[in-house]
């Protein structure tokens, strides 16, 4: 099974849809939107490098492609979901399983709809699913990124260091 086919296990909360969203498997058709989502995510990281314009979305394409092609990799049993409102996709959530953990590998939004609590939705449906699974759920977090504070007010601890990320994890039942 590749990225593109992977089949829809997640359960997403009511929330969700009470917010005109829902979640579908990702399709070939949507590269140009993940495209776009990662470049709309790891722009304000290189606004200091003094690059020109074209400069930065061509070094973004680029790291879009390599990161596509390592979760295609290392995660091909992975479940690869687009996050749509209203019908037009604004974000994605990709999640790994394993015996006791399902693995958060990404979950991305537009700047546009961050802050309205579309991401602790997401969140607390993968929490729910380890609940019942008695699994616990982890994620690799860049130590600059500002949804470390979400992951902390929802549960989710520090337990590695990996250079520029933290890994974190949530186990059900822990405060």
């Amino acid at each position: 099974m590749g990225k593109t086919d992977s089949v829809q296990r997640y359960a997403p909360p009511a929330g969700l849809a009470a917010r005109g969203c829902a979640l579908r498997a990702e399709a070939a058709a949507d590269r140009p939107f993940l495209e776009h989502l990662y470049t709309a995510v790891r722009w304000p990281e290189l606004e200091p490098s003094g690059w020109p314009e074209e400069a930065k979305l061509g070094f973004l394409r680029q790291q879009y492609a390599l990161q596509d092609r390592h979760y295609a990799l290392h995660y091909a049993a992975g479940e690869f979901l687009i996050l749509e409102r209203d019908g037009v996709p604004v974000g994605r959530l990709y999640l790994h399983r394993d015996a006791g953990d399902i693995r958060i590998v990404d979950i991305s939004l537009l700047p546009e709809v961050r802050g309205q609590g579309l991401g602790t939705l997401l969140l607390q449906g993968v929490g729910a699913e380890a609940v019942a699974a008695g699994q616990t759920v982890s994620i690799h977090v860049e130590k600059f990124n500002p949804a470390q504070s979400l992951y902390r007010r929802l549960g989710f601890k520090e337990i590695g260091d990996s250079g520029p990320y933290w890994l974190m994890e949530w186990r059900p039942g822990e405060p």
